[in-house]
């Protein structure tokens, strides 16, 4: 923790934090909000990387380490929302069907309701982040009703 402090304080780029945080949620809005496309999701997924990069080498932190430093503070929640972003996206791009209330436009019915696939994608996904330059992992636990049947909605 006190690397992570150490380094958002000796960047001194040219961005605010507020800069980047602005720039990160029009990114996941606009891209992996509720209706997405694989092609939309793979842009957002590179966008957010690239900007998280830039984040780490041209943020400025204004204020020191020993005081009360909201920018700081804000600073760090912003780094872990890039993390937090990255990972949206790769979960969003790796569930290739309508879910709950987030529409893949390529899973659809003909009617445009959202088209669920239950053989590929009836589990809850955990991730998990190893550290290093490792990615994320994902781990699946099958979900089994035996009072619910599951079913495909409609919303005609």
């Amino acid at each position: 923790m006190h690397a992570q402090i150490d380094k958002l304080l000796s960047i001194n780029g040219k961005r605010t934090v507020d800069s980047f945080h602005k720039e990160l949620g029009a990114i996941l809005w606009e891209h992996s909000g509720m209706s997405r496309t694989k092609e939309g999701l793979t842009k957002a997924l590179q966008q957010v990387r690239d900007l998280k990069a830039e984040f780490w080498l041209n943020v400025k932190v204004t204020g020191q380490q020993e005081e009360l430093n909201q920018t700081l503070e804000r600073a760090g929640r912003v780094a872990d929302f890039f993390e937090l972003g990255e990972l949206l996206c790769i979960d969003a791009l790796a569930r290739e069907e309508s879910c709950g209330c987030h529409f893949r436009t390529e899973s659809q019915t003909e009617d445009g309701e959202a088209l669920r696939d239950d053989v590929n994608f009836a589990y809850v996904a955990a991730w998990e982040h190893p550290g290093g330059r490792t990615g994320p992992v994902l781990h699946k636990e099958k979900l089994e009703y035996h009072h619910v049947e599951m079913k495909q909605r409609s919303y005609k």
